[in-house]
């Protein structure tokens, strides 16, 4: 206001005061399409691998880690397996990692499995007594409020619940209190259950192969969609031993072509060929 009567006042020089003000530099604009150099590397598109953004636990297998966001399990977080069978082929997807957990002296903590834990078998995958609690919930509300406790307590290396039930709410209701647990959350639900919505951020669809490997589908990820199946070689503890090369490739026995001619007694031509003749004559 002092330069402004100063000016007016003068024998019509510009006053100094009004050019004093520090000139302040603006960024660089932005052509047409293009965005922010801030904003660029902050930028995540849809078309690649999303990070997570917490800790994640290593799932022992390259070929599943390379597809997941962050390189393996996500911790404080959810991830709903779907299996065609409970209680089969968890134990052998999840071993890996469990093992892991178990080594740095966390505790596993398992609510409501459809079947006894075989304790010698998951001491072969590294699990031991003293670091396994089993939580035998028959019903499925005890199963959902056992989760839920747990989640909310933080204090387990994993947390893995059977909810076969399980409405989506109420997954919705665990992935917020997800958050509060250091280590992974895995819920074990049907394979039926893949059309339904769900609010875990990460969904295996898990099944077996002809030769004991596991076949996953990641039915929902943090990034692009994945279209393929990821085998996964997985020998159930203590047969690998004992296997021979032949029965670890079943698939190999069950297409074997067929060497026989056409014309030799006891094949399907053959035999097709003799009720036609008795039936002519």
């Amino acid at each position: 206001m002092t330069a402004a009567l100063e000016w007016a006042g003068s024998d019509g020089e510009v006053p100094v005061q009004a050019f004093n003000r520090p000139v302040q530099s603006r960024s660089r604009r932005s052509q047409p399409g293009e965005l922010p150099p801030e904003v660029e590397s902050a930028l995540w598109r849809g078309t690649e691998l999303g990070l997570q953004a917490g800790p994640v636990l290593g799932s022992g297998f390259e070929a599943l880690d390379r597809e997941l966001p962050g390189g393996g399990w996500p911790c404080r977080s959810l991830t709903e397996l779907l299996c065609p069978q409970p209680s089969v082929l968890e134990w052998r997807l999840l071993g890996p990692a469990l093992r892991a957990v178990v080594g740095r002296g966390g505790s596993v903590v398992v609510v409501g499995p459809p079947k006894t834990p075989h304790l010698p078998g998951l001491r072969h995958e590294g699990l031991d007594d003293a670091h396994l609690v089993w939580i035998q919930a028959d019903a499925p509300s005890e199963r959902l409020w056992c989760t839920e406790q747990l989640v909310k307590a933080g204090t387990c290396g994993a947390v893995l619940a059977w909810l076969p039930q399980a409405r989506p709410e109420q997954i919705r209701r665990l992935q917020v209190c997800a958050p509060a647990c250091d280590g992974p959350v895995f819920l074990f639900r049907p394979s039926s259950a893949q059309h339904e919505p769900s609010a875990a951020p990460l969904r295996v669809l898990a099944s077996f192969g002809l030769d004991w490997e596991l076949q996953l589908r990641l039915l929902k990820r943090r990034g692009a969609a994945y279209d393929g199946v990821i085998q996964l070689a997985s020998i159930p503890g203590g047969l690998g031993a004992v296997l021979t090369p032949r029965l670890r490739h079943p698939s190999r026995l069950l297409h074997v072509p067929s060497k026989v001619a056409p014309h030799a007694l006891g094949s399907p031509v053959a035999s097709l060929a003799a009720r036609r003749h008795a039936t002519v004559r």
